[in-house]
C-alpha cells in the first residue's frame, strides 16, 4: 500500500523577492554624516565648547568697543568688535573639532567606525562637514551676540549699516567653518589632542603673535598668507589688505584643503 504524498511546490529561485533595505538607516554618505552627527552630540564636549566661545565673544567685544570708546579711536564698523574676537573664539571651535576626531582614537573607538564605514575619505569628508557646519552655525551666532554687546560698549563710536554688518556675521561663520575643516585635518594627521592643540595653537595664534611683534614688512606678508591673517582680512571692514577678500577666502580654503588631505594621507597609511 502506497501513501499518498503531498506534493511539494518548488521555488522559483529567480522570482525570489530580495529583502528589503533598511530605510531607516540610510547608507554612503549621508548614513556616514548623520553618524557622525549623533556622535558629536553624544557628549557633553561640544555643548561647553560652544557655551565657552558665547562667553568669550561677551567679554571680547564689550572689552574692545570699551577701549575704542575710552580712547576715542575714529569710528569703524560695529562688526569688527566680533571680527576681532575671533582670535580667541576660534579656539572653542578648535577644541570641539579636536574632540570630535581624537576622542574616537583615545577610546578605539574609531575601529568600529571604520569598519562600518570602510570608504576612510568618506569618515573624515563626514567628520568635516559635520564640524564645519555647527561652526559656521556658531560663528555667526557669536557675531550677532558680539556685535549687539559691542553696539552697546562703542555708546556712538561704531557705524551700523544692514549690509555691512550681515555681511561681516556670514564672514565669521565661514572663517569658523574652514578652521573647523583644517583642524579635522590636523586632528586625523596627529591623532591626538594634545598634537593637535600645539600644532594649531602656534598656526592659528602664536605664529602669528611673533611676526607682527618682531615686524616688518617681509613678516607682515608671511602673516597675511597664515590661516587667521587671511581670514582677519575677509572679516573685518575697512582694514588694510594686500589683496581682496575673495582671495582672503581663497587662502584660508587653502590652508583647510590641504590639512584635509594630509590628514587623509595619514589615515589611509596608519588606518586605525
Amino acid at each position: 500500500m502506497t501513501t499518498p504524498t503531498t506534493p511539494v511546490r518548488r521555488t522559483d529561485r529567480s522570482r525570489a523577492v530580495p529583502d528589503a533595505p533598511d530605510r531607516g538607516a540610510p547608507g554612503g554618505f549621508a548614513g556616514a554624516t548623520a553618524s557622525e552627527w549623533t556622535k558629536l552630540w553624544s557628549v557633553r564636549a561640544p555643548w561647553l565648547c560652544l557655551l565657552a566661545g558665547l562667553a568669550i565673544t561677551g567679554v571680547f567685544t564689550y572689552y574692545y568697543a570699551s577701549i575704542a570708546r575710552i580712547n576715542e579711536h575714529p569710528v569703524q564698523p560695529v562688526g569688527n568688535a566680533a571680527a576681532s574676537s575671533a582670535v580667541l573664539v576660534q579656539f572653542a571651535v578648535v577644541v570641539l573639532a579636536t574632540v570630535a576626531v581624537t576622542s574616537e582614537y583615545s577610546t578605539g573607538s574609531v575601529r568600529a567606525s571604520l569598519l562600518s564605514v570602510p570608504q576612510r575619505h568618506r569618515v573624515q569628508a563626514a567628520k568635516a562637514l559635520v564640524a564645519a557646519v555647527v561652526a559656521f552655525v556658531a560663528g555667526t551666532t557669536f557675531a550677532v551676540v558680539g556685535t549687539a554687546v559691542a553696539w552697546v560698549a562703542f555708546d556712538g563710536r561704531a557705524s551700523f549699516g544692514a549690509g555691512p554688518t550681515l555681511l561681516q556675521v556670514l564672514a565669521v561663520g565661514l572663517y569658523q567653518a574652514l578652521v573647523a575643516v583644517l583642524t579635522v585635518g590636523v586632528a586625523f594627521a596627529a591623532r591626538h589632542p594634545a598634537g593637535t592643540l600645539s600644532i594649531l595653537v602656534t598656526l592659528l595664534w602664536a605664529l602669528p603673535s611673533v611676526l607682527l611683534g618682531l615686524g616688518g614688512p617681509t613678516l607682515a606678508d608671511v602673516n597675511d598668507h597664515l590661516p587667521h591673517g587671511a581670514g582677519d582680512h575677509f572679516m573685518r571692514l575697512g582694514a588694510e589688505a594686500p589683496y581682496g577678500p575673495a582671495t582672503a577666502v581663497l587662502i584660508v580654503a587653502a590652508w583647510a584643503a590641504t590639512a584635509h588631505l594630509i590628514g587623509l594621507y595619514v589615515l589611509r597609511r596608519r588606518d586605525a
